[in-house]
């Protein structure tokens, strides 16, 4: 039951930056806290695929900041955090000994929940707080990044 909370949760890290989720898992993997030696998923902890979603998570903060970057929930960018909640999702349900699938459908839906929810709460801290878009960003990236660890440190 908790490797698929866990499934969820991370889904909903994807949903606020999309790869923030993937790259804290592959990290995970990585350093032995998720075993997916031997799982579809192995994949995960290589050197090459930790360093390619680790530079794409530094670059999307980065483009989170920029005024053309188009809304999270946005046709594109929705879809990206449904396929990134759906392979985390997969890789914490896998290293829980649960069902792949079963992980994935519900990073997916953590992924539209995290998108949706993220997106409402960060316009209306700005427009509450009247505070630049940066001041609720940068928190935003912390959240993400700190739930995301704790989500991958539970097994």
């Amino acid at each position: 039951m908790s490797a698929l909370l866990l499934a969820f949760g991370i889904g909903v890290v994807a949903g606020l930056r999309s790869m923030t989720a993937p790259a804290v898992v592959a990290w995970g993997a990585r350093l032995g806290w998720l075993k997916l030696a031997g799982t579809s998923l192995a994949f995960m902890s290589s050197p090459w695929v930790v360093g390619f979603l680790t530079l794409g998570a530094l670059g999307e903060f980065v483009a989170d900041l920029l005024p053309k970057t188009p809304a999270r929930t946005a046709p594109g960018p929705l879809i990206a955090r449904i396929v990134m909640g759906g392979l985390t999702g997969a890789c914490l349900t896998l290293a829980g000994g649960s069902s792949a699938v079963i992980g994935a459908i519900l990073g997916a839906i953590g992924a539209v929940v995290g998108a949706y929810a993220g997106y409402h709460a960060r316009a209306g801290l700005v427009g509450a707080l009247r505070a630049p878009d940066l001041a609720i960003a940068i928190p935003e990236d912390l959240v993400a990044i700190g739930l995301g660890l704790l989500l991958i440190s539970r097994f």
